[in-house]
């Protein structure tokens, strides 16, 4: 009989679903490792989580067996060659649209400079698919899969400007708005005016607010509710100077992109 001694997690009409205590312990410890910097030895483990000791060690050898942990030469668990393959399956999938990673490209193309396309995935504004720019000096590639700091990249305050006011109270709640770097807006009463600006203005900036260095612009797909958007990341020497012509560029893209949904 399965170990639920956890708490029932909610279905989809309300009612209580039990969930396998020794299976979400173990994902806990996956997710553990992945978070480290460099591994994890099972007493911290054990310490970070809550967990008996003897539970981890069963669950870490069985994390060991499969190939989702190994151990490295200081003693450490961390990924082992298995996790690899979660990892290529969740990028392989994560691209809701397949129209998205066309237009990216094209904005590349048109503008030179590196590009990506983020949307909404359970709740967390996503990196869905990037391109490298294609000029000598350019910025890096916000990796796909990223979710942090919504606050602090055009992307993240475009979708949050456009969601609706009760939704985006929700999301702020449960993401503190912490400086990535000292021009991220942490003032609620300024993000908020900036999410106005917005609006009224269709597209949002990034003014370093992310990295130092470089400047994000990004536009909302059309036609498809405010869901997606796309976005380019520039140096700041040339951000101002080709402002114009790079936004066109993005708006064009996503007007394809909607038209093509």
């Amino acid at each position: 009989m399965p170990d639920t001694n956890e708490p029932a997690g909610e279905s989809e009409g309300g009612q209580k679903k039990p969930r396998v205590q020794s299976a979400e312990r173990t994902i806990s410890i996956l997710l553990a490792v992945a978070r480290s910097s460099g591994g994890l030895k099972a007493k911290e483990l054990s310490d970070q989580l809550n967990l008996p000791r003897q539970v981890t060690y069963h669950l870490v050898h069985t994390l060991l067996a499969t190939g989702v942990l190994r151990k490295n030469e200081r003693n450490r668990y961390v990924l082992g060659l298995a996790a690899a393959v979660i990892a290529d399956g969740f990028q392989r999938q994560l691209v809701p649209t397949e129209h998205l990673a066309p237009r990216v490209r094209d904005v590349v193309e048109a503008t030179g400079e590196t590009a990506y396309a983020s949307g909404w995935v359970d709740g967390q504004i996503v990196a869905l698919t990037t391109a490298r720019g294609l000029s000598p000096v350019q910025a890096v590639e916000v990796p796909q899969g990223y979710s942090g700091q919504a606050h602090a990249r055009a992307t993240g305050k475009l979708l949050l400007a456009l969601l609706e006011p009760s939704a985006r109270e929700a999301y702020l709640a449960a993401n503190p708005l912490v400086p990535v770097t000292p021009a991220t807006i942490t003032s609620r009463d300024r993000l908020d005016r900036e999410f106005d600006t917005i609006a009224e203005q269709g597209y949002a900036l990034d003014n370093e607010e992310f990295s130092p260095g470089l400047c994000c612009l990004a536009v909302p797909v059309e036609g498809l509710g405010g869901r997606f958007a796309l976005c380019i990341s520039v140096p700041t020497d040339r951000f101002r100077r080709n402002f114009d012509k790079n936004l066109a560029a993005l708006k064009a893209a996503a007007r394809i992109a909607g038209d093509q949904e």
